[in-house]
Parts: C-alpha cells; structure tokens; sequence
C-alpha cells in the first residue's frame, strides 16, 4: 500500500485545503502536512502579506530617512568630501560610509588601543576614497577591516573630477 500523496490540512487561519505532496518523499510528507497546519493557507498568507506592505515601505522610507540624516550630519560635522558615482548610489554609499566609519571608530578607538592621532590619520586616508560603489561594496565588513581595506582601495575608488565617469 502507497502512502498517500494528498492530505487535507486545516490551516491557522481555518480554511482546509487539500495539499497534492506528492512532490516530496513518502517519508516526509505527513511531517510537512503537520507543519503546514501550522500556518495560514495560501490565500490568507498573501493577504496579510499584501496587506502590511504599505506599512513596511513607510517605516523603511522613515528609517533611510533617519540613517540619511545621520550620515549628513556625520559627514559634515567631519568634513568628509561628496561622494561620486550614480545617482541612485549616492544616498546608500554615503549611509554605508558612515556605518563602517562609526564602527571602526567605536572598534580602534573607544573600545581599542588607538588614539585620536591615529584616528586623524585613517580618517583622512578615508577622505580620499569618493566613490559611492566602494563604500557600498564594504558595508559588511567589520570596523577593523576599515584600514587594510583603505589600503586595498585602488585609484579607480579615489574618485575623478569627470562628471562623465
């Protein structure tokens, strides 16, 4: 006798829907129809989906916002130089270059062993670097990274007065 491939399950939100499992092994199948008992059918899971998307982009848009901010604040209060490439990467480069900076102030030199010396010395080395993509590009990296990846950036990353670059 062969497992059964379709099983009705009783969703969270109370509807009941046949579920064809016969895509997954024998073995498997009666764990999964457990599991989808668990939550919401399909129907009502893209509904509340849908539903708190226009929530989810107001906070998103308000905590970019904020972050901007920060990073403009940040940016001049330091005087760290515009940041070059598309226009669409200026906002993220320049909330990224702001993160890794404060992470790496807070990792060498409130928490480290450097001082302000030191400090002056990759900030101004970071000063250098103008282009939005390669802030971008670092914004996973840990705070202590931030001086060997300074010294990695090429001249392509230092930025150019082109404005058709």
């Amino acid at each position: 006798m062969a497992v059964r491939t379709t099983w009705n399950v009783v969703h969270t939100c109370g509807h009941s829907v046949d579920h064809d499992l016969a895509n997954r092994p024998a073995d498997k199948r009666a764990g999964f129809a457990r599991w989808l008992s668990g939550r919401d059918c399909t129907d009502c899971w893209k509904a509340s989906r849908d539903a708190g998307t226009e929530s989810k982009e107001q906070w998103l848009a308000a905590k970019r916002a904020e972050e901007q901010q920060a990073a403009a604040e940040w940016a001049a209060k330091f005087e760290m130089p515009p940041l070059e490439g598309p226009e669409k990467a200026l906002d993220w480069g320049e909330r990224s270059r702001h993160q890794l900076m404060t992470a790496a102030h807070t990792a060498l030199v409130v928490e480290g062993a450097w001082d302000e010396a030191d400090w002056a010395e990759l900030e101004e080395q970071a000063r250098s670097i103008t282009l939005a993509g390669w802030w971008i590009d670092q914004r996973d990296a840990e705070g202590t990274d931030l001086l060997e990846l300074l010294d990695a950036a090429g001249e392509d990353d230092r930025g150019t007065e082109n404005p058709f670059r």
